[in-house]
């Protein structure tokens, strides 16, 4: 299966936190933060949304910083993605 988004909104899966800190402690599922990068998989037409022209600022294989509680958590063949609109995406990440 395949995820295609809509309009305005971006797939991104998510990139898994370190799970030990830089001075080797192991961190507990509990203490692990929920992460906030992410690599795009898929992004939507962009066009006219809310009577305004969204102009779409991201292209797959980005990876970006995204707002902490933003979008819709979705599950497909066993892997996890979040559905963002591209308004929730705070910044790209360059090398």
């Amino acid at each position: 299966m395949k995820l295609v988004p809509l309009a305005d909104r971006v797939v991104l899966k998510p990139i898994v936190a370190e799970e030990t800190t830089k001075s080797g402690i192991v961190l507990p599922d509990k203490a692990k933060e929920k992460p906030q990068q992410a690599e795009v998989i898929a992004v939507g037409p962009g066009g006219i949304v809310d009577g305004k022209e969204v102009v779409m600022n991201v292209k797959v294989g980005d990876r970006v910083i995204y707002s902490k509680y933003a979008g819709t958590e979705v599950k497909l063949d066993n892997e996890e993605f979040i559905i963002v609109r591209q308004n929730d995406i705070v910044a790209k990440v360059e090398d």
